[in-house]
């Protein structure tokens, strides 16, 4: 196993409690917010550099706080969230996919919610999970007092679009990045006498490239300024980039709307904020000519923003040079807050506490990993090493245009060897391969269960609406040939109420479905047609490769005694009157007793 830290979190949490203790000074434990954007990269930000927009409130973070130069993600959305959540490297938890169930990390993961919540904070998360939907994987299972976005790893709408919260569909108010700041505003007024942790996971500039008119009408005609790199420069398509960085300059419209409500609350000085992105861009755009972009284990793939203020502890323009990682996050924020705990599990993340208080730390040789859908590279202080051999000085190189492995060959051998012991220990898997792992269902302390299409397998004619699962429907469900299968663990017992999410054309109406799961089975019919249009189009700056969404009507099937055990949840048709039953999107299960 590899060296993780060199002095436990807990031994340093009691040690910084003690002083303060044996000085006689108190300190408020702070407020914690946490935000996460979408496929913003590094050079998204007029912080680092770009001159095609402005983000002055995300740069505030950095001249109020600190910033740290040398931060590294994933390559993709669901890996980082679970390295942040855990403090531990994707692959031992069991993420390997960003959709159909691969992008959950096991169950007996402890979070950075958890542990916030067992210090006595009120937690939230607002925004995009995107790390597993059901019970125990939901938010509300991993530590979350309040719940309220999506699961997915996309969605389909960004404009009141259908979401959850605590489980519960509901219809979301507005453009979705300030409907979920209202939501976060609305947590902190409501828990301001009481530590909270707040949790702001934005789905933005992820597609589909979705911003209201007020910020796409500064980009629209606007003529952009290339990366250095020429091989990115020539890639780039001009329209996304400027719904890109539409999105972005919302997303710094909304910070600034959180961090004025903190100083109109007076809660800014007790109040840590984070912010940081979960990959790299999701298109070539400016990026400080840093080679890759989303899906990259390149520096452009993995180098994200990452700043921090803390008025009390950490001084204005702070600057942290040291090479880190999403899974920091965890020990950092504990030993800032002074919250004490035990690792349940060792993390692979270390505390930046000292260094962003202005003690210089030792890492003594630390190297971080990174893997992606069977690429790997190595980051050490001065260099990054690839899977291919390719080595390159990132201090002096940071587009890796130079491979200097055979100049630096004993320096290329070493990394190699402890990039093996990774690749050995951690065993990655491919996010092509199938998911092995069951859906669940009817966890004991899940009033909600929601079995989606996304989650689904058709058989006979049926398909899915678009190759990206996430925000998919079911169609071509013309007979009673075809089924939708969900492989489920049903994890405790008790009386549900199943309903199903539906549409139908005018005409279509009458069909009659059967629900079943081993011996048990309900039957309805489709009394009602609910004939609507795709739409999502109508909001799109630029076209998407996902599908688009309907207007779900609801319809109740009846209810459904649940027993534990692994079994196939199936839903058909045994009549067919028109020329298709039904698109449907999901199923909800609602326990009654």
């Amino acid at each position: 196993m590899f060296v993780r830290s060199p002095l436990s979190i807990p031994l340093m949490l009691l040690a910084l409690a003690t002083t303060s203790a044996a000085f006689g000074v108190e300190i408020r434990q702070p407020n914690v917010i946490v935000i996460l954007t979408d496929d913003q990269g590094w050079g998204d930000l007029s912080l680092n550099g770009n001159p095609n927009l402005s983000t002055p409130n995300i740069d505030s973070l950095a001249r109020d706080g600190a910033e740290v130069k040398n931060f590294y993600v994933c390559s993709v959305c669901s890996p980082t969230r679970a390295e942040f959540l855990t403090g531990r490297y994707h692959s031992r938890s069991g993420v390997y996919s960003t959709s159909t169930g691969g992008e959950r990390f096991n169950a007996d993961e402890q979070t950075i919610a958890d542990v916030f919540k067992s210090a006595g904070y009120t937690t939230a998360a607002y925004g995009k999970w995107h790390s597993g939907m059901q019970y125990p994987y939901h938010p509300n299972a991993r530590g979350f007092d309040d719940y309220y976005g999506f699961c997915s790893g996309h969605w389909g709408d960004y404009f009141s679009p259908m979401l959850e919260h605590n489980g519960k569909m509901v219809s979301g108010n507005g453009f979705l990045v300030d409907d979920l700041t209202d939501r976060a505003i609305g947590f902190i007024d409501e828990h301001r006498s009481n530590p909270f942790f707040v949790y702001l996971p934005y789905n933005t500039p992820h597609s589909p490239m979705q911003v209201p008119d007020a910020d796409w009408d500064r980009f629209k005609d606007k003529s952009l300024v290339a990366d250095p790199v020429q091989a990115n420069a020539d890639r780039q398509d001009d329209n996304h980039t400027r719904a890109a960085l539409a999105m972005c300059e919302n997303i710094d419209h909304n910070v600034g709307r959180l961090l004025s409500h903190l100083d109109s609350t007076g809660l800014a000085q007790d109040t840590i904020v984070v912010y940081f992105s979960d990959n790299g861009p999701n298109g070539y755009r400016f990026n400080g000519g840093m080679r890759g972009r989303k899906g990259s284990t390149n520096e452009g793939g993995l180098r994200s923003p990452l700043v921090i203020r803390y008025p009390r502890r950490i001084d204005p323009g702070t600057k942290v040079d040291l090479i880190s990682s999403a899974t920091d996050l965890l020990p950092t924020l504990a030993q800032l807050a002074s919250v004490r705990y035990e690792p349940t599990k060792p993390l692979d993340g270390i505390s930046m506490a000292a260094a962003l208080q202005g003690n210089p730390i030792k890492q003594m040789g630390r190297t971080i990993f990174s893997t992606w859908n069977g690429r790997a590279s190595l980051r050490s202080d001065q260099f990054r090493y690839h899977e291919s051999g390719q080595l390159f000085d990132i201090t002096s190189d940071r587009g890796e245009s130079q491979d200097i492995s055979k100049t630096h060959p004993k320096i290329a051998a070493s990394m190699d060897r402890t990039l093996r012991r990774y690749l050995t220990e951690l065993k990655p898997r491919k996010s092509q391969q199938k998911e092995t792992r069951p859906i669940t269902l009817g966890h004991p302390d899940a009033n909600y269960n929601q079995m989606p299409a996304r989650d689904a397998e058709p058989r006979g004619g049926i398909q899915r609406s678009n190759r990206y699962p996430n925000c998919t429907f079911m169609k071509n469900w013309i007979d009673t040939d075809g089924e939708i299968v969900w492989d489920v663990d049903v994890l405790g017992s008790g009386l549900h109420e199943v309903s199903m999410f539906y549409a139908c054309a005018d005409g279509n109406e009458g069909s009659d479905i059967e629900l079943s799961l081993g011996d048990q089975r309900i039957r309805a019919t489709i009394a009602q047609p609910h004939d609507v249009p795709l739409r999502g189009m109508e909001n799109d700056r630029d076209p998407r490769t996902e599908g688009y969404i309907k207007d779900w009507k609801e319809i109740t099937l009846g209810t459904m005694q649940l027993t534990p055990g692994r079994g196939e949840l199936k839903l058909r048709a045994t009549r067919v009157p028109g020329t298709e039953v039904a698109e449907m999107r999901l199923l909800m299960f609602r326990r009654l007793e």
